[in-house]
This record gives C-alpha cells, structure tokens and sequence, in this order.
C-alpha cells in the first residue's frame, strides 16, 4: 500500500496567481490534481509553503477515509499513438504511402502536420 511519503514525494504541478485585491491579495497556490487542495499567502513563498501543509492535510484526510489519491498528470510524450481506423482507411493510407515510397508512420505524420486529411483518396 501507498503511504504519505509516497504522495508527498511526488511532482505535483502547483498552479501560482496573484490574487484580486477583492479576492483578498496576496497570492493562490493551487495542485489540480488534487482537486481542492490550495493555499494562500502574502508572498509567492509562503503560499507555496502553506499549499504543502495543504497537500499533506489533503494526502491524510484521503488515505484515513479510504479515497483514492490521483497521481500527477504527466506532460511527457512518448511520441507513440496507437488508433484504430477502418480496414479501407488504412488501406488506402498502405497504398498512398507505397506510391509515395515512404512508410505509412511518414504519409500519416505528413498529413496530421498538414491539417489532417487523412481521407482515402487523399
């Protein structure tokens, strides 16, 4: 089982904005991942100190009531797609890209990069 240092240790995003002088001042750091869990403070250093205590108020409260614990969202991109498409799709998209003596990963990043048209024929 996960505990607390295993969430704590993670990379959360942490999301940082000044706040409204009618919002109260100051500044807002929020973890959307972990929907709710934000804190405040006069400067951007202290509310990225408060929304620590945060995360590990939110990370007990979860694991002491026996909710899940989202992990961070990664914004790393393996560059991989796996798709499915129809049998005639792909098809035509093998023969274009015979005629084209190029591989069909080639004619589909072709035309992704030239808006798309990935129609038979095309």
């Amino acid at each position: 089982m996960k505990d607390i240092e295993y969430y704590l240790n993670l990379p959360y995003e942490i999301k940082l904005r000044r706040l409204a002088e009618d919002e109260g001042g100051g500044w807002l750091a929020t973890i959307p991942d972990l929907p709710g869990c934000m804190s405040d403070g006069e400067t951007p250093e202290e509310a990225l100190v408060n929304v620590e205590d945060a995360k590990k108020c939110w990370v007990e409260t979860c694991l002491e009531i026996g909710h899940s614990i989202p992990e961070p969202i990664t914004n790393e991109y393996s560059g991989q797609l796996r798709i499915r498409i129809p049998k005639s799709l792909h098809r035509s998209l093998t023969e274009r890209a015979k005629e084209e003596n190029i591989s069909l990963n080639q004619l589909i990043v072709y035309k992704l990069s030239q808006g798309g048209n990935l129609k038979p024929g095309k």
